[in-house]
């Protein structure tokens, strides 16, 4: 993690199994890399495979939004920039960026992650040296810009019609 910018995983490649038909990842499959690339994170801010081991505790997706910018093909590498957006005891706001080795953009995706108790499962609040990992994120990201596409929205853009 770095103290000036957004989280930044390592590569990822895109696997033969992803592949549709039209020779390009399959929708679905961004959700995928997304989600090794936060995984990096979730183990930075303490949330790893040995979190759940030891305090029966963890995280789950409460909502995800992916636009798709620009095709990615078998073999292509991508990494991650993740940003905090806001969090409060139990929840946090990602936006990531999802970027082609070359260094041009190819997908967003928004999310809210909620921390679980899994005895209930519901919702808790995170440890404090959590909470107080992804405050300082959160204010080091509060300095950047805001990403492009944050809070976008799905409908048909309709021109209005006049008179």
């Amino acid at each position: 993690m770095t103290d000036t910018g957004p989280f930044v995983s390592s590569f990822l490649e895109i696997e033969k199994g992803w592949i549709d038909y039209n020779n390009h990842l399959n929708m679905g499959y961004y959700t995928v890399v997304f989600d090794r690339a936060s995984d990096q994170l979730w183990d930075w801010l303490g949330f790893g495979a040995h979190y759940v081991a030891e305090t029966n505790h963890t995280t789950f997706a409460a909502e995800f939004h992916v636009r798709y910018l620009r095709e990615v093909k078998l073999g292509d590498r991508l990494y991650s920039r993740i940003r905090i957006l806001d969090h409060d005891e139990k929840r946090f706001h990602t936006f990531q960026e999802l970027y082609h080795e070359d260094g041009w953009l190819s997908a967003t995706g928004e999310g809210l992650t909620l921390h679980v108790d899994l005895g209930g499962p519901k919702v808790a609040p995170m440890p404090q040296h959590i909470q107080h990992r992804l405050a300082e994120q959160a204010r080091v990201h509060a300095e950047l810009p805001a990403p492009e596409g944050v809070g976008s929205r799905i409908g048909i853009r309709r021109k209005v019609k006049s008179g």
